[in-house]
């Protein structure tokens, strides 16, 4: 039975548009099935038609705004999954400059669904872990020097989730941790508002000027991630 279900599931994402409009929307942003169309290079019939297949199998959600449906990914463990599978799919360097440039701000700053990774996300995880706004001696969490901290930069940190406040998610580009769970959520969408930081439609996030104090106090030294370690 496991078998099987795991073969279905592999199946979903066997095709290149669905993997296609699957990585599309790990910027977490809600698409509709003309953009979907767009991106993976297929007639719109097509593309709703794989909506259908993703919606079928648990991989997405539809809603309905106005006259428009929108289609995002139906939570972060598919995210997780499809972030996951990707880091097997780019084991060959990609090829050409337009590849290489996208491929090294994607390593620098992106977002993983709905949190900050590559090697922004890594410091992130390292400095606040480095500075004692968290703790992972018993588990991964927010210290009271981090909730401090957190609400001083406008963060809204956010209760009553079932989903967990912190969790380690494996970086495929950096092989290392960055932070998912709902506080890094939170902290996304504070620095998106605020202006820290803006995200691109390749899911590679720009850092500004602005960000340089408040991921001070997150012990993030933006200088370092120019520093490829790769």
């Amino acid at each position: 039975m496991e078998t099987t279900q795991l073969a279905e599931v592999a199946a979903v994402l066997a095709d290149p548009s669905r993997a296609t409009m699957c990585l599309a929307m790990l910027d977490g942003r809600a698409w509709t099935v003309g953009e979907l169309a767009t991106t993976a290079g297929i007639a719109p019939s097509t593309a709703t038609e794989h909506v259908r297949r993703l919606t079928g199998a648990g991989f997405v959600t539809t809603l309905r705004q106005g006259r428009h449906h929108y289609v995002r990914i139906a939570d972060p463990r598919v995210a997780e999954l499809v972030e996951r599978l990707s880091e097997h799919a780019n084991q060959q360097p990609p090829r050409g400059l337009r590849s290489t440039l996208r491929a090294r701000r994607l390593a620098r700053a992106r977002t993983c669904y709905d949190h900050l990774a590559g090697r922004l996300g890594v410091a992130l995880r390292d400095g606040m872990l480095r500075t004692g706004l968290i703790d992972r001696t018993d588990g991964l969490v927010l210290t009271p020097a981090g909730r401090h901290t957190l609400t001083e930069l406008g963060v809204t940190l956010p209760t009553g989730h079932r989903r967990p406040a912190l969790k380690e998610c494996l970086d495929w580009t950096e092989r290392r941790e960055h932070l998912s769970g709902t506080v890094p959520t939170a902290l996304l969408t504070r620095a998106v508002d605020a202006g820290w930081v803006h995200r691109d439609h390749d899911r590679a996030i720009h850092i500004h000027p602005d960000a340089e104090q408040p991921l001070s106090r997150l012990g993030v030294t933006i200088a370092d991630l120019d520093t490829d370690n790769n």
